[in-house]
């Protein structure tokens, strides 16, 4: 598809630049299993995170307050430990860096959490706005997230591309009014492009070569 005038890079985190399910896994299988909740594969957990913070707290039905509390102390313990940097996310940042094109995260991780592990990553110098999840703030699949980093870059919304690998991704980019670029790790080209995908990429390699 043809390329806009991109003046404004919209990231998300978990599963496009790192990998940091194994905590989020490991608290929603002990927390399901504490709660006495049907078991879930990693697979489908992932998925899950894909689609929402509704769609995760969903699956704790009436237990939802003391669950999702729960879940978040587990989480807590180790979400700073063993995170991978997704291939490709260097590459892509240091060309954003270097072409001073405004870029933030936009997450549904915790505000602290997310900055947390970009510090850790020595990642904080990439990014004019991180916007994660916080009490008032609705999280994606609402556009409001998205219209808040493009605020605080300084930049309309039309003008600014959503690299990410969720439906929820999608779905907050195409209600925003921004390029939408889905990243085909827990969710199929299909599923991406129904929930508003533009185009699609297997990558963030790729990306960085359609950015180029």
């Amino acid at each position: 598809m043809h390329k806009p005038d991109i003046k404004a890079v919209l990231l998300d985190l978990d599963g496009t630049l790192i990998d940091a399910f194994k905590p989020i896994v490991g608290a929603m299988k002990q927390t399901l299993q504490e709660f006495g909740l049907p078991a879930m594969s990693e697979h489908d957990i992932r998925r899950h995170t894909g689609r929402g913070d509704c769609s995760m707290t969903a699956l704790f039905g009436d237990k939802k307050e003391a669950a999702t509390k729960r879940f978040i102390e587990i989480h807590d313990l180790t979400y700073l430990d063993d995170i991978k940097v997704m291939r490709g996310a260097e590459d892509l940042l240091g060309l954003l860096h270097e072409e001073n094109i405004p870029t933030a995260v936009v997450t549904s991780k915790g505000q602290y959490r997310a900055e947390a592990q970009l510090d850790v990553l020595g990642w904080s110098k990439y990014f004019q706005s991180v916007i994660g999840k916080m009490d008032g703030r609705a999280s994606k699949p609402s556009p409001e997230p998205l219209l808040l980093a493009c605020a605080d870059l300084g930049v309309d919304v039309s003008q600014a591309v959503m690299v990410g690998d969720g439906e929820a991704d999608m779905k907050a980019a195409s209600r925003a009014g921004c390029l939408a670029v889905g990243l085909t790790h827990s969710f199929s080209e299909e599923e991406l492009k129904r929930s508003g995908a533009n185009i699609c990429f297997n990558s963030l390699n790729e990306v960085n070569q359609w950015l180029k």
